[in-house]
């Protein structure tokens, strides 16, 4: 009940902001939404044919004999799989660099719309949802963990459980952005614990960006060292 009032008092000071400043759209700046249609009409999305395994695009006139990248045929995942809506470029990548970087928390409504189209386009065998955990100092600083507000904004619009204290970051890693592919890897390495929550659980890891997929698989060999059942990784965004 406290929560339920809490969350409308919220609703309704936000509604009253708006009113007086109105939003306006963190790439073109028009008024009316933080990410507005015409941006995110602008999206270049990831479609069919893609990797099985990490969902990099293929070249169609070989997917069907070779449904895995030239990555995943040398070095696959070891998880099930991850995806990503679109590539990081752009619109989206402006609205995602807003989000994280400009406090903009508002943008987990947007961009947690682009997950919950994917995921109606393109399902996933998977009963709840994880986002992938920052080292407490970091949340601190930035005012909140934007996996957790994406996984929120899509754990109410397909009605899954967010489990939020079932995966933490044990040590402060440097940001994958600044590394390369092997830094990545060494660098998330034994970096996350899971509780035994997560024993049985069909698990859809929640990210903002997903480059190598390093921290996605680092994360989900966390879980399945706690007996998940299957762990994919979905990000709103990933490199060429």
């Amino acid at each position: 009940m406290i929560v339920r009032l809490a969350r409308h008092v919220d609703s309704l000071r936000h509604g009253l902001l708006d009113l007086i400043f109105p939003p306006r759209c963190v790439v073109c700046r028009r008024i009316g939404e933080w990410f507005c249609a015409v941006c995110r009409q602008a999206i270049e999305k990831i479609l069919p044919p893609i990797c099985e395994r990490c969902g990099r695009p293929l070249i169609a006139a070989r997917a069907s004999t070779m449904p895995y990248c030239p990555y995943c045929h040398k070095q696959p995942l070891r998880i099930d799989g991850t995806r990503a809506t679109a590539f990081f470029e752009g619109s989206v990548r402006a609205a995602i660099h807003a989000f994280k970087y400009d406090h903009r928390p508002e943008l987990s409504h947007p961009l947690g719309k682009l997950l919950d189209d994917y995921l109606s386009q393109y399902p996933l065998p998977i009963d709840v949802l994880i986002p992938v955990p920052l080292h407490p100092e970091r949340e601190r600083a930035r005012g909140y963990n934007q996996s957790h507000l994406l996984a929120r904004v899509l754990g109410e619009q397909r009605r899954l459980p967010v489990w939020n204290d079932a995966l933490t970051r044990t040590r402060h890693t440097r940001p994958q952005v600044e590394l390369d592919a092997v830094e990545r890897q060494a660098n998330v390495q034994d970096a996350f614990v899971a509780t035994n929550r997560v024993a049985g659980a069909h698990i859809l890891l929640i990210d903002d960006v997903c480059t190598t997929g390093a921290t996605m698989e680092a994360c989900g060999l966390a879980l399945q060292e706690r007996g998940a059942a299957s762990v994919w990784g979905l990000a709103i965004a990933r490199s060429r």
